[in-house]
Order: C-alpha cells, then sequence, then structure tokens
C-alpha cells in the first residue's frame, strides 16, 4: 500500500519473515517520522534496501495511524499543503506521480454531464 500524507510518502508491506508487523517503508526518514513517534517504533536504515528506511508497527497500531492521518485531513488542496509541510521538492515528486496516475483515468472520465451529489 503506499500512502502519501501531508508529512510524506510511505510504502506499507507485510513480510515473509516478519508476519506480526507491517513493515513501513520510504525513502527519506522525514516521511517515517510521524508514525514512529506515534507507534514508539525506531526507524532502521536499509541502504541496501529499495526504500532506505524503515519502520516494523503491528497491524491495529498501522490502522490507528492511518486513521489518525484521515482525520486530520485540514486542507483543500494536497499539493499546496504538502508545499508547506514538505517544500517545493518534494511537491514537484508529486506533481510526477499526478501526472503518471493521469495515464490509468478510464475512457468516460471525460464525458457527459458532470453529477452533483449532495455528500448527507
Amino acid at each position: 500500500m503506499w500512502i502519501f500524507t501531508k508529512n510524506g510518502f510511505v510504502s506499507a508491506v507485510r513480510k515473509k519473515e516478519y508476519p506480526d508487523f507491517i513493515t513501513v517503508r520510504a525513502r527519506d526518514r522525514e516521511s517515517l517520522t510521524g508514525l514512529a513517534e506515534f507507534a514508539d517504533a525506531e526507524i532502521a536504515k536499509s541502504p541496501d534496501g529499495d526504500y532506505p528506511y524503515r519502520a516494523f508497527v503491528r497491524p491495529d497500531v498501522f490502522a490507528n495511524w492511518v486513521a489518525e492521518e484521515s482525520l486530520d485531513i485540514d486542507y483543500h488542496n494536497f499539493k499546496t499543503k504538502v508545499s508547506q509541510t514538505r517544500g517545493y521538492q518534494f511537491v514537484a515528486a508529486l506533481h510526477d506521480v499526478w501526472t503518471a496516475m493521469l495515464q490509468v483515468e478510464d475512457d468516460d472520465a471525460r464525458k457527459g454531464e458532470a453529477t452533483k451529489v449532495n455528500p448527507s
């Protein structure tokens, strides 16, 4: 699972060798800092791995952290918020992700009339 928060980007997996933990990996230490503090977990360094930083957390703790991150959404534009929390270099990478994901937009997305939904 890839997760982008206003504080960074993490990749969460369950490794065969650690089945009771979620291994949460990151390209930079700052992306894991909030989770590590929340979970009282250490950030390990693995320079030879696909992601050079990782933390090991119990699945329920990881789920609670994701829920807390969701409840902490206080912005109307994600990339603008991240420019404030992580800076423009990080946002430039987010633009690249946004552009890459545009390739999977389905053929029907831009056809027809807009639909209004009342969130109630």
